[in-house]
């Protein structure tokens, strides 16, 4: 999911749910992390449904969460699942602001979109990308507001509220979980445009998430290429 830029000056952060009184400009365990090649829409990784995460508190996942956010970064991302780094595990990692400018960051495993109540159903239609569709965007009707369960990496249990651009990041991250692109959820016709303009523009995408890494000073992963 690409990085929303509010037009709300609130810059208070909430940390895996919770408010904070302050925190950096990057997920501090982003610089442990290594870039991670970002999977594009065709592979069968993004086609599957993710396994269950039942393992926790361990140095990998610790790892691959620090990964997944310095990959998101350099790719100017809001939201990046494990599928889209090819590592099956439903998990996914969020740095992203909603609406009025509040800015939410974390991760959350085997999450689970929970169900509006009837009659309770509000859609908001705005722009919507991916990073593993770089660099188009397409109108898409998301639920304005979501709630996402799960448990963090040490298997807390853990509730996660969002509105607006945040909530389209929550429900688009979890769809990927799901074996669902952005695109599965668009016409035919909408889709061939997307994917025709994807083409023409992915190798600009490309070498801009490689300036940025540079820039970044990040450390690619041995597997990336």
């Amino acid at each position: 999911m690409p990085e929303h830029h509010s037009h709300a000056i609130d810059r208070r952060v909430r940390l895996q749910g919770q408010p904070v009184d302050s925190y950096p400009e990057r997920a501090p365990g982003a610089a442990r992390g290594r870039v991670l090649r970002i999977t594009v829409t065709g592979e069968e990784i993004l086609r599957r449904t993710c396994r269950p995460a039942v393992d926790f508190g361990t140095p990998e996942l610790s790892q691959l969460i620090d990964d997944m956010f310095i990959t998101m970064y350099v790719a100017e991302g809001a939201g990046l699942a494990a599928n889209q780094v090819d590592v099956d595990l439903r998990l996914f990692v969020f740095d992203c602001l909603d609406d009025d400018g509040v800015r939410h960051v974390g991760h959350i495993l085997n999450p689970v979109v929970q169900t509006p109540a009837p009659g309770s159903r509000s859609l908001l239609e705005a722009a919507e990308g991916c990073l593993s569709v770089p660099g188009p965007h397409h109108e898409l009707p998301r639920e304005e507001r979501a709630v996402v369960t799960g448990v963090d990496k040490d298997g807390q249990p853990l509730t996660i509220d969002g509105t607006g651009y945040f909530a389209r990041c929550l429900v688009h991250e979890t769809d990927h979980l799901n074996g669902m692109v952005y695109l599965d959820r668009l016409s035919k016709r909408q889709r061939r445009a997307v994917l025709q303009e994807m083409e023409e523009v992915m190798p600009s995408v490309f070498e801009r998430r490689r300036t940025r890494a540079q820039a970044l000073g990040a450390v690619s992963h041995p597997a990336a290429g």
